[in-house]
C-alpha cells in the first residue's frame, strides 16, 4: 500500500511544463489556487498537490476528505486565453480523459460519467471540479489511490488498491499531468472533434438512458446521444434534442427504460 510522501524533486524533474508544489495539508487546493489568482498571481501552469485536504470540494459545495497520502489530490491552473468561452466546458471533460487513460493503462476498466466523474463500473474512482478565475480555470482532481473500504469518503466510491493495484503515487501523478498537458494542448488548438471522439469511446453516459435532475426538481429523461462543441450533454427528450450544461443540473442518473 502506497502511503509514502510524493517525491517533489522527481515531480518537478519529470514535469518541466508545469510549476509543481506539494503541501502536507490544506483545506482545499482549488481554494488555494483561486486565492493566489485573486491576489494577482498568474497561476496558469501552476500545480498544487496536497497530501491531505481537510475541506476538499465537489460540485454544488459538497465536501469530502480522506486519510493523508491515500489520494492524488491536486489543482491545476489552466490558461484560457485564446480559447473561446463557449469551449471552456470541455476542460473538466478533457481532464477526465487525462485521468482515465493512464488508469486504463494499469489494467483498470475506467470510464467517464458526464460531466466530472471517473468510474469503474458504477463506483467513483475520481472526481473533477473546475472553477473559473479568469483568465485561468482552476481544475481540481481527487483520485482514490490506497483507500480501504472503511476509509472511503462515499460508500459508492472505490480506490485503485481495492481494485488490486498498488501504485506509486508520484509515477501516476507524472502520467496524469503529462496526459493533461497533451489534452490541454489539443483544446488550445481547437481540436474538439478529436477530444469528442476519444471521450465518446470511454463514456459511460453516451448511449444510455439518463435522468437529468434540474434545480427545483424538474427532470429531463431520455437517451444521451452525445456531447456538443461546448461540452454540454445532448439528451433525446421525447424526440427533441435538449442540451444540458453541467451548471444546469443537480444530478445525472441512469433512468429505467
Amino acid at each position: 500500500m502506497d502511503r509514502v510522501s510524493l517525491d517533489l524533486a522527481r515531480l518537478r524533474a519529470s514535469l518541466p511544463d508545469w510549476r509543481v508544489d506539494v503541501v502536507e495539508q490544506t483545506g482545499s487546493t482549488n481554494a488555494d489556487l483561486i486565492a493566489r489568482a485573486g491576489a494577482g498571481e498568474d497561476v496558469a501552469g501552476a500545480v498544487l498537490l496536497a497530501e491531505y485536504q481537510s475541506a476538499g470540494r465537489g460540485r454544488h459545495g459538497r465536501s469530502w476528505s480522506a486519510p493523508a497520502h491515500s489520494q492524488i489530490s491536486m489543482s491545476v491552473g489552466v490558461d484560457t486565453r485564446g480559447v473561446p468561452p463557449d469551449a471552456w466546458g470541455w476542460l473538466p471533460l478533457l481532464t477526465g480523459l487525462a485521468v482515465a487513460h493512464p488508469v486504463r493503462a494499469l489494467g483498470v476498466d475506467a470510464g467517464l460519467k458526464w460531466p466530472n466523474d471517473v468510474l469503474v463500473g458504477d463506483r467513483k474512482l475520481a472526481g473533477i471540479l473546475a472553477e473559473v478565475a479568469a483568465p485561468v480555470i482552476v481544475v481540481g482532481l481527487g483520485l482514490n489511490v490506497s483507500l480501504t473500504a472503511d476509509e472511503l469518503p462515499d460508500p459508492r466510491a472505490v480506490s485503485l488498491s481495492m481494485l488490486g493495484h498498488d501504485v506509486d503515487r508520484t509515477a501516476l501523478t507524472v502520467s496524469l499531468l503529462g496526459a493533461l498537458f497533451e489534452r490541454v494542448a489539443q483544446w488550445h488548438a481547437g481540436h474538439i472533434s478529436a477530444l469528442s471522439a476519444d471521450y465518446r469511446s470511454i463514456s459511460t453516459t453516451i448511449g444510455t438512458r439518463v435522468r437529468a435532475i434540474l434545480p427545483g426538481g424538474s427532470e429531463i429523461v431520455g437517451p444521451a446521444t452525445g456531447i456538443d462543441s461546448s461540452g454540454q450533454l445532448l439528451i433525446d427528450h421525447s424526440g427533441t434534442t435538449v442540451t444540458v450544461s453541467a451548471g444546469d443540473i443537480t444530478h445525472l442518473r441512469a433512468a429505467k427504460s
